[in-house]
């Protein structure tokens, strides 16, 4: 299986993306596609076996719709640059077309030779060519229209179409009349009806693209984040190229007030680098020999030499934007509504517009106000404010969530996230830092301390379990040498086990004794060092205990603070640990963690996942080691840290790049702030339609009150700011 995300051209309302999503998923070879409308790109998993992005494209302009290619940037400036100059001038030709309409009713302003009751042909003909010339400018409209009615996909600009093509065609047998002599139709054409809907569907357009763009702007920061050049060092000499020229394995040189090219790691050098739209973090971070870099990093104060390790699509900032792009993909639940309606929304409105139509003439009217009702009616129920509803609200959330350092990977977190009852949360590295230090060693054996700790440390570098870190810093700190280990295994939930000079030394805890009938002599020195929170490494030479050692974990900074909140909130918190009893239950009473789960294996912390859904929880698991995987997979909301293991992250649903458990507490109020936006926008887009039918079908017009094409295409517009305007609410937030 293979991915792609293609940018798309056409794409106006809930009904263009819908039908295009229907149209791929049906198609040979395509996995799963998932249309985006804000980001204007589809993000398609096929079979290359069968397919090929020539092949995939074609179907898109199958569909109706135009693709450009493989998405690379976020706002084409070029594009938005080109639609403004035609909005200016078509804005002028509006005025003009105006007054040649409207000038005969005000007398002062009033030219004989343009007023229709003098000159009716030349006013006639005048109208004719300003209306071909707005029909040209509104030609994507058109031909979009008329393609998704052929692929029965009806879209907004079907229902454009139908209503300018239907005042034109109209119109333009009135034209004919007048030049046989008939001027009754003079007062009866509406050629300016028909380009000022497309006028303001296009000026309308154009709004949403600029406000669109507004809802991306932290997406683009992070598009543009690296630098074009970057300095390259080739036989002791710089050179400048272009980031497209770096290649895997090259020395870089960074100077002060300068931008990292590629990530990659430090091998001469040291200064304090800006890091914040990763992290979220302001203060500059201190790096040095050994350190890795990121691209895009602002170098304050150092000179650096980095050797490049990640480039192009490998890159952390190109992960990022394309993670954020796939989960701006996803549906949220919430928007399967709107999407179903959306569905049946155009031709329903197709069908009441004629309704309307039949109505009108049975009822006696003349055929000219029938058609007027039938175009206002097509114009006003355009769905653009039902199509953006969701998808705008979604981006602007990421967006958000971009800037508070929290990486969703998938779009329907952001609607789970404000349902979560249940948080369970792993205790070494999630609520601890994860920094274990030895506090303690009781040495059974005939081995010096340093020794001891030698064969430990080159057993446990290769784990990747926190508890590691505090043997290697042991012997890094004292320039000790690792031995050679054959034999090496990972026992999950247990410990690990090695060879060592020809013996075995295991390395486990509390549980693995007891499973294997073990005998622990030194239960006294055991209760000394549980008694000060310690947890205990039993190390086992030739099955035998030769040594306690006891380390000790950092509680964080703020997670007292943030398991507060969450239980003040009615947010259930569970900790689940593979340490031992005596261990979690002292720390999980100094967070006030209403539920303990303690000699935990790996399998077993999926199960306690499992059990909690069972009973109708809604749980998020916060993990960020190896052994965290499966339950952060089982559970509805995977959370880790961004220093967490590769796996780890890979089965989270949400990275938190800042390292913070406040971050959790954050990602639920933007995941509610973000729900309550959408349904605001949805129950506009609907109350609006629901309100506006009846009067354009001319329901309350016994009442004084009626539209018109021209009034619709307004209506239409204002809508759809509205729910733009809603959805950026939420960055200031």
């Amino acid at each position: 299986m293979k991915n792609i995300i293609l940018k798309v051209n056409g794409m106006t309302c809930s009904a263009c993306s819908n039908g295009l999503e229907k149209f791929l998923n049906k198609k040979n070879g395509i996995i799963n596609a998932n249309v985006n409308l804000v980001m204007s790109n589809v993000s398609i998993n096929y079979d290359e076996k069968i397919l090929n992005l020539k092949k995939i494209e074609n179907y898109i302009s199958q569909s109706g719709f135009e693709s450009a290619g493989i998405f690379k940037t976020v706002t084409d400036e070029k594009e938005n640059y080109i639609n403004k100059k035609k909005i200016i001038v078509f804005s002028l030709l509006v005025i003009i077309l105006l007054y040649i309409s409207m000038g005969h009713m005000i007398k002062f302003i009033d030219v004989a030779i343009i007023n229709p009751n003098e000159n009716p042909i030349i006013y006639s003909m005048l109208l004719l060519f300003f209306t071909i010339l707005f029909l040209l400018f509104g030609f994507d409209i058109l031909k979009s229209g008329y393609k998704n009615l052929i692929h029965k996909m009806p879209n907004m600009d079907t229902l454009v179409s139908i209503g300018v093509i239907s005042s034109f065609l109209y119109s333009l047998y009135g034209m004919c009349r007048i030049l046989n002599g008939d001027y009754y139709f003079t007062n009866n054409l509406y050629f300016e009806s028909s380009c000022i809907v497309i006028y303001f569907v296009k000026l309308g357009r154009h709004l949403d693209s600029i406000n669109k763009d507004k809802t991306k702007e932290a997406i683009k920061k992070f598009v543009e984040i690296t630098p074009e050049f970057a300095v390259i060092e080739v036989d002791n000499k710089e050179k400048k190229i272009t980031l497209d020229e770096i290649k895997k394995g090259n020395v870089l040189i960074c100077k002060p007030g300068e931008k990292i090219a590629v990530d990659g790691e430090i091998i001469e050098g040291k200064s304090h680098l800006d890091e914040s739209f990763i992290t979220g973090e302001s203060k500059p971070v201190l790096k040095q020999k050994g350190n890795k870099v990121i691209a895009g990093s602002l170098n304050y104060d150092g000179y650096l030499k980095y050797k490049a390790e990640k480039i192009g699509k490998e890159s952390t900032i190109s992960q990022i934007v394309k993670i954020v792009l796939e989960s701006g993909n996803a549906k949220m639940p919430i928007a399967t509504l709107a999407d179903k309606i959306s569905s049946y929304f155009v031709p329903v409105i197709i069908i009441i517009s004629v309704i309307t139509l039949i109505t009108y003439l049975l009822l006696g009217f003349d055929f000219s106000s029938a058609l007027l009702a039938f175009i206002t009616i097509l114009v006003i129920a355009c769905p653009c404010s039902l199509g953006l509803a969701t998808p705008l609200a979604i981006v602007v959330s990421e967006g958000v969530c971009i800037k508070n350092g929290i990486l969703i990977r998938k779009g329907v977190v952001l609607e789970k996230a404000s349902k979560i009852n249940t948080i369970v949360f792993d205790k070494t590295g999630t609520l601890t830092y994860g920094k274990l230090k030895i506090s303690k060693i009781y040495n059974y054996s005939n081995i010096s301390n340093d020794k001891l700790l030698q064969i430990i440390a080159s057993i446990e570098s290769l784990s990747t379990h926190p508890i590691s870190n505090a043997f290697l810093d042991y012997i890094n700190q004292r320039k000790i040498k690792k031995l050679k280990v054959s034999n090496f295994k990972n026992v999950q939930g247990y410990g690990v086990l090695g060879n060592v000079d020809n013996h075995k030394y295991i390395l486990c805890n509390g549980k693995y004794l007891i499973e294997n009938s073990i005998l622990n002599m030194y239960k006294d020195d055991e209760q000394k060092l549980l008694s000060n929170k310690n947890s205990i490494i039993y190390v086992i030479k030739d099955k035998n205990i030769i040594a306690l050692i006891g380390v000790n974990d950092i509680i964080r900074n703020n997670a007292k603070e943030v398991i507060e909140k969450l239980n003040k909130n009615n947010i259930e918190t569970i900790m689940l640990t593979g340490d031992n009893e005596e261990v979690a239950n002292k720390i999980g009473e100094e967070l006030k963690i209403q539920k303990i789960f303690s000699n935990i294996l790996p399998v077993q912390k999926a199960d306690v996942i499992t059990n909690l859904k069972k009973k109708n929880k809604i749980v998020m698991m916060c993990g960020d080691g190896i052994n965290d995987s499966p339950a952060l997979k089982k559970s509805d909301m995977g959370v880790s840290f961004e220093s967490a293991t590769d796996i780890a992250i890979d089965s989270s649903d949400v990275i938190l790049m800042k390292n913070d458990l406040s971050s959790i507490l954050k990602l639920i109020n933007i995941s509610k702030e973000t729900v309550r936006i959408i349904k605001q926008n949805l129950f506009w887009a609907f109350f609006y339609n629901i309100l506006m039918i009846p009067i354009a079908a001319g329901v309350l017009k016994p009442m004084g009150i009626s539209l018109n094409p021209i009034l619709a295409s307004i209506a239409m517009t204002l809508s759809s700011f509205i729910v733009i305007l809603n959805s950026l609410r939420l960055r200031k937030k």
